[in-house]
């Protein structure tokens, strides 16, 4: 039977994303439950945010390289959500699904191959530190260590019948600040700069390059502006979200919101942009579809596939062009609540067919 007390352990220390110390903490925990498996660490260390860390095993030239692709943070501050518990079903707490217990499932999986097959090879482990607040600070690093491997996997949480992530919306997220003139709105009507409008105006724009028949969404989530009622506002902020499902709607609504964002639409008023594409869409393609082929031979059945709306940093990894599969973890729900779980049988499931798949890579 499975023990889940490694899972226990990780899950109580706290790794809120701007928990630093505990986010650390948790690294350096991953590092003792990792290196006696003859993975050697190299520590990305930051000063805002947890360090990042890639584990790896020794490189053996001319074959396939795999990445292991995790998190390490969780979306829960110290004193919300910290206790693990367990049922004869389920296991509960911060992260259990989203994603220590994905990072649970390829730790696992990496024991079976030490056991079963001996020395590690061409298999590396990333364990990102700021996932769950967009990968600001990772991002260029995921991605430039991306391109040193041919497939990858991520350890997100499963679909309810076990699916495995084919696609996911890209998304982009920007600022737009407006400057206008302040001016009493009853006596001077005429010589203000209304920040307020125009960022009303730039809206409603905005809002229009939404196309649901294409998968394609723009969101201006947030408003701030104006001082009050008898004052033409002298600024304004608008937070916009977009998410699109193809390379073309990206390069459209990335184009569409620059053009728009620059070009306020009330005399008197300018605006400043910041921000920008978070992640990029990850499309399923030919070279994803052989990877999925050669797990399912291996397995001896095939793998259901989805795709979804929300992103990973299987967008990252798939934006440079290597074959990504992505909902390795086990399959949960309640994530980023108080009532996040995860099924027992299904960590079983995730470690039997990751440990098959880990050995194609040996």
């Amino acid at each position: 039977m499975l023990s889940f007390q490694d899972l226990r352990t990780m899950v109580e220390v706290n790794s809120w994303t701007h928990n630093k110390e505990g986010v650390d903490s948790h690294g350096k925990l991953m590092q003792t439950l990792l290196k006696p498996l003859g993975l050697s660490v190299e520590v990305h260390e930051r000063e805002n945010v947890g360090n990042h860390l890639l584990f790896k095993t020794h490189t053996v030239p001319n074959k396939p390289k795999l990445l292991l692709l995790g998190h390490l943070d969780t979306v829960f501050p110290p004193g919300t959500f910290e206790q693990f518990r367990e049922d004869e079903e389920w296991v509960y707490g911060p992260g259990v699904c989203d994603m220590k217990g994905g990072n649970f499932v390829a730790l696992q999986s990496l024991r079976n191959l030490v056991k079963n097959k001996g020395a590690l090879r061409n298999i590396d482990f990333l364990l990102v530190s700021d996932e769950e607040t967009g990968s600001d600070d990772s991002r260029q690093l995921t991605k430039a260590l991306a391109k040193n491997y041919d497939a990858c996997i991520d350890f997100e949480a499963a679909g309810k019948q076990h699916e495995v992530v084919t696609g996911r919306k890209g998304v982009a997220t920007y600022k737009i600040q407006f400057e206008g003139k302040a001016a009493h709105a009853g006596n001077n009507y005429a010589i203000g700069a209304d920040a307020n409008l125009a960022a009303a105006h730039m809206l409603v724009t905005l809002s229009g390059l939404t196309e649901l028949e294409n998968g394609t969404t723009v969101n201006v989530g947030k408003i701030e502006g104006g001082i009050g009622a008898n004052t033409i506002s002298p600024s304004a902020k608008l937070v916009v979200e977009a998410r699109f499902t193809s390379p073309h709607e990206q390069s459209r609504i990335l184009q569409n919101i620059e053009e728009i964002a620059l070009n306020p639409q009330v005399k008197g008023v300018s605006t400043s942009l910041s921000g920008g594409l978070q992640r990029d869409v990850m499309t399923p393609n030919s070279k994803q579809s052989d990877l999925l082929t050669l797990f399912e031979k291996t397995l001896g059945y095939p793998l259901l596939t989805e795709q979804r709306g929300g992103v990973s940093d299987a967008n990252l990894v798939a934006g440079e062009g290597v074959p990504t599969l992505d909902g390795f973890g086990p399959y949960g729900d309640g994530d980023h609540t108080i009532e996040e779980r995860a099924l027992k049988a299904s960590f079983e499931l995730r470690i039997e067919q990751v440990t098959k798949i880990l050995a194609l890579y040996l």
